[in-house]
């Protein structure tokens, strides 16, 4: 999971969920819409007016996934916030925690889905705060191995749990089994996309 620090617009958040649209395939679709007042439902139900011969389908889920993932990116996680860390500053340091050892730059990259760059900004902030230290390779002075300091190490432990109650809070509008459902469905189309991106880059 990562987060912004910017809030998007109300405009700009639902503009995201067209992305999915324009798919020619089935006529007559978009009954799954049907019944459903959120965000996304009016956003489909303009588009089956505007092109009732395409199938927006596609558009309820990638939609929704979005639309969720900007709210909760909005709601700037409160745990986070407390300790003035964004989401993607913590997934950074649990990253450096979890691992258990020392990552370069380039690891902590993989690691937490971000660009060298934005590790490279994230990291020199996290060190002037006392979180995170660099230690120079001793064969190749361009490499740096990073690691947690003990403020840093007991700065996650002390969130995490915090940070879980905050995410069950959110969670609760779902019952267990339609938690264990969900996570189970967006887990067989991450693996999926993992797999296969560059193929549907093509």
């Amino acid at each position: 999971m990562t987060a912004t620090n910017g809030a998007r617009t109300p405009a700009q958040d639902t503009a995201g969920t067209d992305t999915a649209g324009g798919t020619d395939t089935a006529p007559g679709a978009g009954t799954r819409t049907a019944g459903r007042h959120d965000t996304v439902a009016t956003v489909v139900r303009q588009w089956q007016t505007v092109h009732p011969e395409l199938d927006t389908g596609p558009m309820e889920v990638i939609g929704r996934i979005n639309r969720c993932a900007a709210l909760l990116q909005q709601a700037e996680d409160a745990p986070l916030r407390r300790a003035e860390l964004s989401r993607a500053e913590f997934d950074l340091l649990g990253a450096l925690r979890r691992t258990g050892h020392e990552l370069t730059p380039g690891e902590l990259a993989r690691e937490t889905f971000s660009s060298g760059a934005a590790v490279t900004k994230r990291v020199k902030q996290l060190t002037e705060r006392g979180l995170v230290e660099r230690r120079g390779d001793t064969r190749d002075r361009r490499v740096a191995h990073l690691r947690l300091t003990d403020a840093g190490r007991d700065l996650v432990d002390g969130i995490l749990p915090d940070q879980l109650a905050y995410e069950t809070a959110v969670l609760s509008v779902l019952t267990p089994d339609g938690q264990g459902e969900l996570a189970g469905l967006l887990a067989e189309l991450l693996s999926r996309l993992e797999g296969h991106m560059g193929a549907l880059r093509a």
